[in-house]
């Protein structure tokens, strides 16, 4: 297993980690809701066809109490191979509610037979601002390690 990180410019993060997982399971873990909640959020709802929607919702604890929801549509979609969405977080309520939208970009390389090497490439004005793309390389680091604790 190893991990990679590359910052390409101020609008773009790209993360890449090899798991120890057939590249099927793994294609799936980000394409099945049933997966996708042991690892990603705590309700998923996802149309796995190019052109379908999504939703993934993350409950509040008591550090974060509110909810979290990521919604968007599936812009690419080949199987065991790439996966393309678009990535929107409301971030607030009402009138005051911010949305932040990026482009995810998924790669799935096949590694041998149980080895899958999965390049993630997040695009968004919103990493202009270095607070954000920290955020989003941390949430995006601790995700892959969540999903190989599961898959492995």
């Amino acid at each position: 297993m190893s991990n990679g990180m590359d910052i390409d410019g101020e609008s773009q993060i790209t993360l890449t980690r090899t798991i120890d997982a057939n590249i099927s399971d793994v294609f799936s873990a980000w394409t099945d809701p049933a997966l996708i909640e042991q690892w990603q959020a705590d309700e998923a709802e996802l149309d796995a066809f190019e052109g379908g929607e999504y939703k993934f919702t993350t409950f509040g604890d008591d550090e974060d109490p509110e909810d979290h929801t990521v919604s968007g549509e599936i812009l690419q979609f080949v199987e065991d191979q790439k996966l393309v969405m678009s990535w929107v977080h409301k971030d607030g309520d009402g009138e005051d509610a911010e949305e932040l939208i990026f482009v995810l970009d998924i790669d799935f390389k096949a590694v041998g037979d149980d080895q899958t090497k999965v390049t993630i490439t997040e695009r968004g004005l919103a990493h202009a601002d270095p607070e954000s793309r920290i955020f989003s390389i941390e949430a995006w680091s601790a995700a892959l390690e969540h999903l190989a604790e599961v898959l492995e």
